[in-house]
């Protein structure tokens, strides 16, 4: 695999932490890199793949020369330096929703729509970290025996939200312990001990946008616009990994065994399904682990061609940053850099 040079949008944050020690885990061929956040964190030192590198602020002259920009930050820093990183001749990987159904991005999990990656033009966006985990699950059934409908419920991490949600948790928990109090600030109600049926603002329709992203987003990466699917995502009092409860209505019934067959052995899903001997996928096993882990499945009682199963996924992991660098790892594999950006 070719060396290039790469940069780091967001670095100092839950999912750039997770993305530098995933450089290192997987010895990525960097020649160079360069690390950026805001200016509350510019002036850091970190050492990545044996460099020691400064956290900068961003500007225009310094994605010069870059091969591969990854930005892990919020909606408005993809939109202001995304396109300035394309017009220096890098190529971007856009871990925010903001160029998601753009039809000109290809929205990418390796996995499973790695050939859309020939298509793309300067900007490569990573699904939202529910979509990511659902698809992994539901696509090497889809393969094999269409689905029609899907229902999935998500019991969603903060750290989904960032450290300070994760730092909220973790002092609301020890105050509530204590007999005391710890006011929400990053959530509209505390998450100590609750939970709460509302990540992102409410639609029209009644859904929430990170619920119709699953629905939009899913349709895209697995080219199945007619898709009938329904979300309901909830965020629970866990730092690390999202559950989901999946039903699935198949073209044709389908066995617990053979599912679990299909599923064993795609790439990057791990079957964990001997509920009797109480082993079943749980946030305390994907914690720091790649694969999207699989069990609880069953025939859906209410469909004679339905399939139920529970699922779990590191958010910080495949959900974002191992995502990234696996479509980063397939650009170099594929030789899909930008002309003006191979060095």
């Amino acid at each position: 695999m070719q060396g290039c040079s790469i940069a780091v949008l967001g670095a100092t944050g839950a999912v750039g932490k997770v993305f530098l020690s995933l450089l290192e885990e997987r010895n990525f061929p960097a020649r160079s890199i360069r690390l950026f956040a805001s200016s509350r964190s510019a002036g850091q030192r970190l050492r990545v793949l044996g460099q020691e590198c400064i956290v900068e602020e961003p500007t225009p002259e310094a994605l010069k020369g870059v091969d591969i920009v990854f930005i892990s930050a919020s909606g408005e820093v993809s939109r202001r330096w995304a396109p300035v990183a394309v017009q220096a001749g890098a190529l971007v990987i856009d871990d925010s929703s903001v160029f998601r159904m753009d039809p000109q991005v290809p929205l990418v999990i390796p996995e499973v729509n790695a050939d859309d990656l020939t298509h793309h033009r300067g900007i490569v966006s990573i699904p939202n970290c529910s979509t990511t985990a659902l698809v992994m699950a539901v696509y090497p059934l889809h393969r094999v025996n269409p689905i029609q409908r899907i229902i999935v419920d998500t019991y969603q991490s903060v750290s989904g939200t960032g450290r300070s949600a994760m730092e909220e948790l973790r002092e609301q928990s020890r105050a509530l312990l204590d007999g005391g109090e710890y006011p929400a600030r990053v959530y509209p109600h505390r998450i100590a001990f609750n939970l709460l049926p509302h990540i992102d603002a409410f639609l029209d329709n009644g859904y929430t946008k990170e619920e119709w992203k699953m629905v939009e987003e899913t349709r895209k990466i697995m080219h199945a616009p007619e898709l009938r699917i329904s979300a309901t995502c909830v965020r629970v009092p866990v730092f690390l990994c999202h559950s989901e409860a999946v039903h699935l209505e198949l073209t044709y019934p389908m066995s617990p065994e053979e599912a679990r067959e299909v599923l064993a052995s795609f790439p990057g899903v791990a079957v964990l399904d001997e509920p009797k001997a109480g082993r079943y996928p749980m946030p305390l096993i994907g914690e720091g682990k790649d694969p999207v882990y699989v069990g609880r499945i069953r025939r859906d009682a209410s469909h004679p061609r339905g399939l139920a199963m529970w699922v779990v996924s590191d958010n910080l992991r495949k959900g974002a940053a191992l995502n990234a660098i696996q479509i980063a790892e397939t650009v170099l594999q594929r030789n899909l850099l930008p002309t003006a950006g191979r060095r």
